[in-house]
């Protein structure tokens, strides 16, 4: 999948390393380790991303820049807003508009059990973060005490404010667990966005 992200005259837009497919005439780049070395450090070793982040901007008459993940899958608009935050799983994001915020941040226990290796990104601020994911992404919309389970392999994002537990596929005994093929899945509870 291919995200085209449309940019006004003078416009950035944060790109990860290596997510760049293509772009119309006279946008310009810039790579940098995006919030200093140790941000930089961070990003890759912890979150799964790039030492460098590229800043692509518009010509004086606007432009595009074309991106896509380095798997074959979907790429999907999160819109995030400053009471609307999300997690963003490790080694998923690939773009973000100017007001975004992307750093490096602790997803939890759950996280580190859940296969995730613990960190991914945190998308603040205001305007729209693009992820990638190998495979088809579901986006789940849950009312407030609404509560859907979902494989802890399987989580592209999630809205931060969204409650949730971690735990055992298979209630019960670990054997029963081990033999279902299912290992850890999580609990979400609305009000909130997964996908």
């Amino acid at each position: 999948t291919v995200a085209r992200c449309l940019l006004a005259p003078g416009e950035p837009v944060r790109v990860e390393g290596g997510a760049m497919i293509a772009h119309s005439a006279d946008v310009q780049l810039q790579a940098k380790a995006e919030g200093g070395v140790m941000a930089g450090l961070k990003r890759s070793v912890l979150g799964g991303g790039s030492f460098f982040v590229t800043t692509y901007t518009a010509p004086p008459q606007g432009g595009w820049v074309d991106v896509a993940g380095m798997l074959p899958g979907d790429t999907v608009t999160i819109d995030v807003t400053p009471d609307r935050p999300f997690f963003l799983r490790k080694g998923s994001w690939i773009a973000n508009s100017q007001g975004v915020q992307i750093d490096t941040q602790w997803g939890g226990m759950a996280n580190l059990f859940g296969g995730e290796g613990g960190f991914g990104f945190r998308a603040s601020g205001q305007g729209e973060a693009l992820v990638s994911i190998y495979g088809a992404v579901d986006i789940i919309d849950l009312e407030a005490g609404e509560q859907v389970t979902i494989d802890t392999g399987h989580v592209v994002a999630y809205d931060l404010a969204i409650q949730f537990r971690m735990r055992r596929a298979v209630q019960g005994r670990t054997i029963q667990s081990m033999k279902s093929g299912e290992g850890w899945v999580f609990d979400f509870v609305g009000p909130g966005r997964v996908l």
